[in-house]
């Protein structure tokens, strides 16, 4: 009897080692994952720590796999973080490195693919839409703000151009520098989103947009004085998810003006807060602009898009 087929998917972010198994159509067969740990106060990370615990961790993900009657038949891995010559980060060189073992002893094809795709592929799995030619992504996280012009190329493959960012600081940045200073855990996205859903009203944060681009140290630098000052941590919570999420709907707004655009894709960690959710749909809604939000489990870090793009490109190529 021949064993049935399965794609698997790595990725070795900067705080969630993650390993996924898709069948060949497109089935959830197993999702791994497990959070790196920071410090109680501390807001993340050096590089050579996240590597350490994605060195630990990555195998024990990999045995908790339930692979009985099947065989990988090929392998997606993030390699970098954006689609350019000049993006690198050592905490994927795990993932990428356990992929390129394994490819090799398995006889099977290794597939690299960006970070950032992978969060592609994610919402559009998580969705079940296949991708126009034509859309936003938009990447917001505790590394990136960024928003991209996703178009397909000749051979398939979609190129990201940016479009817009912040100019200062990320989205979860500014969720995790007020996190940590109302005393919640790192990171704090999850924290922060459950204290917002106890205000009554929002603390008043304005956030500068111009364009594609948006400012968030301003809006951080006062509600960091605010919290000196004792202002109550709830309101203040939702204050910053609604400067976040405003902030995001007017540049939003401007890039698909611009670009003739009339589909964004949200994904990211950042992207899971609800109320930022509300918050973009509300204002791309009075552009007549859809806006694809994918489950919150596939918002953030996580495998299933590079195994997802991998069984693409295994049909691409008529495996």
């Amino acid at each position: 009897m021949t064993a049935e087929e399965a794609v698997l998917g790595l990725d070795t972010s900067c705080y969630t080692t993650s390993a996924a198994l898709l069948d060949r159509e497109g089935n959830l067969l197993a999702d791994q994952r497990r959070l790196l740990k920071v410090k109680p106060g501390h807001r993340g990370l050096a590089q050579s720590e996240m590597v350490y615990q994605h060195t630990r961790n990555l195998p024990d993900l990999l045995e908790a796999l339930d692979l009985s009657g099947r065989k990988v038949a090929a392998i997606g891995v993030s390699a970098q973080p954006r689609p350019r010559e000049d993006s690198y980060m050592p905490a994927f060189l795990v993932g990428l490195g356990m992929a390129r073992s394994l490819g090799k002893l398995l006889g099977v094809p290794v597939y690299r693919f960006t970070h950032q795709h992978n969060h592609m592929y994610a919402g559009l799995w998580s969705v079940g839409k296949t991708a126009p030619d034509r859309f936003l992504l938009t990447h917001i996280s505790g590394g990136t703000t960024d928003l991209l012009l996703c178009e397909r190329q000749a051979d398939g493959e979609f190129s990201l151009e940016p479009r817009g960012s912040s100019i200062d600081l990320h989205a979860g940045q500014f969720i995790d520098r007020v996190g940590v200073a109302l005393g919640l855990p790192f990171p704090a996205g999850p924290h922060l989103e459950r204290l917002a859903g106890e205000a009554e009203t929002p603390y008043p944060l304005k956030v500068w947009t111009e364009g594609g681009n948006l400012s968030l140290s301003g809006p951080c630098t006062k509600a960091l004085r605010a919290t000196e000052a004792g202002a109550d941590p709830a309101s203040l919570a939702l204050g910053v998810e609604q400067a976040i999420g405003q902030g995001l709907g007017r540049v939003l707004q401007a890039i698909c003006r611009e670009e003739g655009l009339q589909q964004v894709l949200l994904v990211g960690g950042v992207s899971a807060n609800q109320e930022i959710r509300r918050c973009v749909e509300t204002a791309l809604a009075r552009e007549g602009i859809s806006l694809w939000v994918p489950d919150p489990r596939y918002s953030v870090d996580g495998a299933v898009g590079n195994a997802w793009a991998a069984v693409l490109r295994e049909k691409q190529e008529g495996r």
